[in-house]
């Protein structure tokens, strides 16, 4: 399946299906992070049940911490 995150075009394989494996394949699942799917905030209740498909573009935003 090919998506865009954050403008980027990449290529998921078949065992990212939702958006709780995205944020597994980026390392950003224990992060606070807000998802954006075509436009559409999607909440962290269903990160489990939001499928992914092909052509979608993702905004991934996650803060960093510093000083």
């Amino acid at each position: 399946m090919n998506i865009r995150v954050n403008g980027e075009k990449i290529e998921l394989s078949s065992t990212v299906k939702v958006i709780e494996d995205l944020l597994v394949f980026f390392e950003l699942q224990e992060r606070l992070v807000i998802v954006e799917q075509n436009r559409e905030i999607v909440t962290k209740e269903e990160y489990q049940s939001t499928k992914l498909g092909d052509g979608d573009e993702i905004e991934l935003v996650h803060f960093v911490g510093g000083g």
